[in-house]
């Protein structure tokens, strides 16, 4: 009998990461495709790491920053009672930073191709850049955001690396369906290990085949 906590704290961890990585997104992507600032290669620069950085290396450095032993791991649990190295909450953390490229890549380039008339008819009108933002560029890119939000998502579900590196391996706190099935491989227990790895390949299949068909038009009269 498959134990299904595994897959429950996966999809838990999937949801809260999404759900904060896009309200962190939006202005960040907003402000790489319309600013000229002279640090912005830098930034474009630290928030594409992930896609190339192996996941046990920020998972490393995540580690020892998050450390009570550290200095600011050591702050952290002094003056605010957060210890993020295994729990939940650093696996969200660092969940957010290892798929941040996957939301504000494509947000990015949603804003970035627009044209430029759409923000520049809604300043003249007298509305300002937040509510430009919300009620004229945000409904124009939607395919664009639900992508993002999509391959969040479904990467956060396939995190191993860094969620080992961070997180342990601790039952119902930290142990993720990813996890859970290099202890099933382990233990030569194959029957367990091929559960968890069906459900998430068939999750991960449904998710991006319902991106496609909704890009491709599919849903247009339900999403319009």
């Amino acid at each position: 009998m498959i134990d299904w906590t595994p897959l429950l704290l996966t999809f838990r961890l999937a949801l809260i990461t999404t759900l904060l990585l896009l309200v962190v997104s939006i202005p960040l992507a907003y402000w790489l495709a319309y600013s000229r600032n002279r640090i912005k290669p830098v930034i474009e620069a630290l928030v594409s790491m992930p896609l190339v950085l192996p996941p046990t290396v920020l998972g490393f450095y995540l580690l020892v920053a998050f450390s009570p032993a550290n200095g600011f791991g050591s702050w952290l649990d002094e003056h605010l009672g957060l210890r993020l190295v295994f729990s939940f909450e650093g696996l969200v953390l660092a969940s957010m930073l290892y798929s941040l490229p996957f939301m504000v890549h494509p947000i990015q380039s949603g804003l970035s191709n627009l044209s430029p008339s759409l923000k520049e008819a809604a300043y003249v009108l007298g509305k300002s850049r937040w509510t430009t933002l919300r009620r004229v560029l945000l409904p124009n890119i939607k395919p664009s955001l639900l992508t993002g939000i999509v391959l969040a998502f479904a990467h956060t579900i396939g995190e191993f690396g860094v969620v080992l590196m961070i997180g342990g391996n601790i039952p119902g706190v930290t142990k993720v369906a990813a996890i859970a099935v290099y202890d099933e491989v382990e233990s030569m227990n194959y029957a367990a290990a091929n559960s968890y790895s069906l459900v998430l390949f068939l999750l991960t299949f449904l998710i991006l085949l319902l991106v496609y068909l909704f890009n491709d038009g599919h849903f247009k009269r339900f999403w319009l």
